[in-house]
């Protein structure tokens, strides 16, 4: 008799909650709360333990390991998981895993690569760092009112508490609340952790926007992840009439939560708050002085989910206008009563497809982001660009949408001279390498000598072998394993020595001729950096940097246009002193103690090379050097205008009885150096 081998389900279904708890006790929301999630089929553990979390239910407050859930029981295969409970931890397991690997499955998707982990950092200096494998995570860590990623530990730590709400017909008092049981809380913190593996310094709070971006960005993740729920979209368009501008579950995040500590709503929201005087909803209405005056990290991260949640409504508006003329005649004015099923399917259909289209513009622009100093204006610009790259066509104008949500906001980029979409995208170098039966050729819109373009084309030939090498690898160790290679090279094979990309970088900076460089990038690459406050390496005479975040891209647009990059950064620091009388000094970061009045500033560059037109598309820089005065006379000086904005954020911000940065990142009881997000998650 012939035997067949066992074929696997594509897909895994696990129920859950859609938002959390307190809304499957309400008869209007009851109905859609509880769903299915759909996952990708992977072989798990007890636990569950997969491939990319590892959920370990240890209760430290009272010294007790919860029995782990094995979800390929038969009972609870069939059926698609345990039901929702608030008391049963196994269902708890279930949970973070399924909206965990839910949050995972849409950025990749969306960046076109596998999510890896931020690597852990070793002391053992010949090491550097290991490859985490699996993202810890602890439903039952806390007993406090506070979830949060810890980059230190590789983990999330979910709380649990007893409520606090601040009326009895909102909450029932006393009544213990699950953080790992709300869909909301888990997105953010897995987000927390996906953006700590692209980009390590984004926990750096270098400016009020780089923490505030970590949580705004984290939310907005939480908050787009609702429309991937039919259920929930259909109830909710059916019952605001098609108006996401009223208050709504779409735009609102962590409602038992936010009510459970004191509140009389949800934690945030995207669209409004309820007055504590009125107890009413009310909209929010922009206000650019906010973004001046707000510095905490929360607060301020609300202004930039507001602009992404409003250029949202906008294209939402766009995207069903017809629906609405076909509905109401042309009048504009819809009847009265409910909307016709029809009418609410297909409006959910076009709010679905709108959100998806903004929460992967979201996440694609991360890669045209700068490594270090992040703000909302950065941001943007990324947005515009990525957009640009992968979709030539914006006939729905969604590019407008964006711009006008931050324009209202008075969200700003520096650097550049109009808010038109021309201005906003990154300028393209157009560095381009070919190769014909003549030799090499090489042309450029950026004035370059021979040995530049010779050792820029040499490293464009490496990065299309690194792409070439991992474009099919799906295991993501091997992924880590080949990109850490490509950076370090291979030192482990004497007979087959292959110089990475950190040693190629190297060679060509000390090459004479390839000080345009340091032009390009905003680094300090030359002879005359060590007057920076940048250290020297540790065997030959040039500056200390660091190659980051090496990766490639594969991108489809929908009118089908590919996209194959790969990009990585650059990563310096320079010891700064702000002087007494005004000057600038410096010290060597490592080398020398932090003076009174010292910091690190951090430098760096995203490149993008694009491996189809052989080209140096982007560079996209926060300097060090002061360019404009390097082009001028080839000298090295520091960028004063972010040595003292980064100054003025650290030691004179002076809203609260000290800076944010000495809050969060300070020395004493309150160092939370390793944990910065624990303080930050605190209520």
């Amino acid at each position: 008799m012939k035997t067949t081998s066992k074929r696997k389900p594509n897909f895994r279904k696990l129920r859950a909650y859609a938002f959390d708890p307190s809304l499957s006790l309400k008869l209007d929301t009851a109905e859609v709360n509880e769903i299915e999630y759909t996952l990708p089929w992977e072989d798990l553990e007890k636990g569950p333990v997969g491939s990319y979390i590892e959920v370990i239910d240890y209760d430290p407050t009272i010294d007790r390991y919860y029995e782990a859930v094995d979800l390929n029981e038969p009972y609870i295969l069939v059926e698609n998981g345990i039901r929702p409970s608030e008391s049963n931890p196994k269902f708890h397991q279930q949970m973070v895993y399924a909206v965990a690997m839910t949050t995972i499955k849409n950025f990749e998707k969306a960046l076109g690569r596998k999510v890896i982990w931020s690597t852990r950092l070793l002391s053992d200096t010949t090491l550097y760092e290991e490859y985490v494998e699996k993202l810890r995570i602890y439903p039952h860590a806390l007993r406090e009112p506070n979830a949060y990623y810890s980059p230190h530990k590789k983990a999330i730590l979910f709380g649990y508490f007893r409520s606090k709400a601040s009326s009895l017909d909102i909450q029932m008092p006393d009544a213990i609340v699950f953080t790992c049981l709300s869909h909301d809380i888990i997105a953010h913190e897995v987000t927390h952790a996906i953006l700590d593996g692209i980009f390590r310094h984004y926990n750096e709070p270098t400016n009020p926007d780089v923490l505030a971006f970590h949580e705004a960005f984290a939310d907005i993740v939480a908050l787009f992840q609702h429309f991937t729920f039919p259920e929930v979209l259909k109830h909710q368009i059916a019952r605001t009439r098609g108006n996401l501008k009223n208050q709504n579950l779409l735009g609102q995040l962590a409602q038992e939560f936010g009510s459970a500590i004191g509140g009389y709503g949800s934690l945030r929201d995207a669209i409004g708050k309820v007055n504590p005087k009125t107890k009413e909803w009310e909209p929010a209405i922009p206000n650019p002085q906010d973004y001046k005056r707000t510095m905490e990290p929360h607060v301020r991260g609300s202004i930039l989910v507001a602009a992404i949640f409003d250029a949202f409504l906008s294209i939402y508006k766009n995207r069903v206008a017809d629906l609405l003329r076909i509905a109401t005649g042309g009048t504009g004015i819809l009847p009265e009563g409910e909307l016709h099923p029809d009418l609410v399917n297909r409006m959910a259909k076009e709010a679905s497809k709108a959100a998806k289209h903004v929460l992967n513009m979201c996440i694609r622009a991360l890669d045209y982001c700068p490594p270090v100093d992040i703000t909302f204006g950065d941001y943007l610009r990324a947005i515009i660009t990525a957009d640009i790259d992968l979709i030539k066509n914006d006939d729905q104008e969604y590019r407008l949408a964006f711009i006008d949500a931050f324009r209202k906001r008075g969200i700003y980029p520096t650097g550049i001279k109009t808010l038109s979409i021309d201005s906003l995208k990154q300028k393209e170098l157009d560095i381009k390498f070919h190769k014909s039966n003549q030799g090499r050729s090489f042309s450029s819109n950026i004035d370059m000598n021979d040995t530049t373009k010779e050792y820029m084309a040499i490293l464009n030939k490496y990065l299309k072998e690194y792409g070439d090498d991992i474009k099919y690898v799906t295991e993501r160790s091997e992924i880590y394993r080949i990109t850490t290679e490509y950076i370090r090279g291979n030192y482990d094979n004497p007979s087959g020595l292959v110089q990475g990309l950190h040693q190629r970088w190297a060679i060509t900076i000390e090459e004479p001729g390839t000080e345009s460089l340091s032009e390009m990038t905003g680094l300090a690459f030359h002879p005359g950096f060590e007057n920076l406050g940048i250290k020297t390496d540790d065997q030959f005479y040039f500056p200390r940097f660091s190659i980051q975040n090496l990766r490639l891209l594969s991108r489809v647009g929908p009118d089908g246009n590919l996209l194959n990059q790969v990009v990585f950064s650059i990563f310096q620091k320079s010891g700064v002193v702000m002087n007494m009388d005004g000057t600038i000094g410096h010290f060597i970061p490592e080398v020398d103690p932090v003076p009174p009045n010292g910091f690190v500033m951090y430098g760096g560059c995203t490149l993008l090379f694009d491996l189809d037109d052989n080209s140096l598309k982007y560079i996209i820089s926060k300097p060090i050097i002061d360019v404009e005065k390097y082009r001028l006379d080839g000298k090295y000086e520091v960028d004063e205008d972010r040595v003292r904005a980064q100054y003025n954020f650290q030691f004179n911000e002076g809203l609260e009885e000290r800076s944010l940065y000495s809050k969060y990142f300070g020395v004493g009881l309150n160092n939370n150096f390793n944990e910065p997000f624990a303080m930050l998650h605190n209520h």
